[in-house]
């Protein structure tokens, strides 16, 4: 797995096509989603569409974890929309923590990072949650079958200045995401990597003005880097949704490299034990 600083960005000959239009649909929380986590914050989904000759559809939903918005079915609508050559951007973390027992929230992953089960009872129905990986495994193949571009992104980063001094610690759903990727055949963008580099040169001040009510949603203002940082990526990963991107001027520059003191090596934290006692 890649250092989460340890990227270096060249651009060379780059070619904007003008393509025939395609749809990017994006699946997430409410870091993504419009509206964002209300109260004058706004997620980052639908700003890439000021720089993309592409339809961008934003199916993120607040409050969604990769479980719930399984549960739900909102993958499966998805997977009925997509046409061949389309782009499915899936990106979650936020809300997978916890643990299903003593009360299942609904959301809670199965603990684990393959192939684990957990029974549980939920709103009265019985289910068997899968770990976070699983889950969007299984929505990056559905994806694939029906010949989609699938991107798999880490989780956007909590502020990394909340405390006066820069500290960027992802939980352990970004130590999934990529492995998940790996796994499914499909592309990975270190989202939170990418906008963590950018936060950090942006400095305290203005990192703290992206986040008005708490440390995890970002303002219109913060949301629309979060969305450059996601397409510098995708330039840097030479992913080829760039071939849709109708501009490189990106937040940060698109050539970025770290020293090995500035690089950070996140330690995820551990899994919470399943009990196998779910919400009866």
């Amino acid at each position: 797995m890649k250092d989460t600083f340890s990227t270096l960005c060249v651009l060379g000959a780059f070619h904007m096509s003008n393509v025939a239009a395609a749809t990017i649909y994006l699946a997430g929380d409410s870091t993504m989603a419009r509206g964002g986590g209300g109260s004058g914050t706004d997620g980052w989904g639908q700003y890439i569409a000021s720089y993309l000759s592409l339809n961008v559809s934003n199916q993120a939903i607040a409050g969604r974890s990769a479980r719930s918005y399984a549960r739900e079915g909102h993958f499966n609508t998805i997977a009925s929309e997509i046409q061949p050559g389309d782009f499915v951007v899936i990106e979650f973390g936020h809300n997978d923590g916890g643990s299903i027992a003593p009360i299942d929230n609904g959301r809670t992953d199965c603990p684990g990072n393959g192939t684990e089960t957990c029974s549980t009872t939920y709103n009265g129905v019985a289910e068997t949650v899968l770990t976070f990986p699983a889950y969007l495994e299984k929505a990056a193949n559905t994806f694939k079958a029906k010949g989609a571009h699938v991107i798999i992104a880490s989780q956007t980063p909590n502020n990394p200045w909340e405390t006066g001094t820069f500290a960027y610690s992802p939980n352990r759903f970004w130590g999934y995401a990529e492995p998940a990727a790996e796994v499914s055949g499909v592309k990975y963008v270190d989202h939170g990597g990418y906008v963590a580099s950018i936060f950090k040169d942006l400095g305290v001040t203005t990192v703290d003005s992206y986040y008005p009510n708490d440390h995890t949603h970002t303002s219109v203002a913060g949301a629309k880097v979060v969305a450059q940082a996601f397409l510098k990526g995708v330039v840097c990963d030479n992913l080829s949704l760039k071939s849709y991107l109708t501009t490189t001027s990106f937040q940060g520059g698109l050539s970025h490299t770290m020293t090995d003191e500035q690089r950070i090596n996140p330690q995820p934290e551990a899994d919470i034990p399943y009990t196998g006692i779910g919400d009866m």
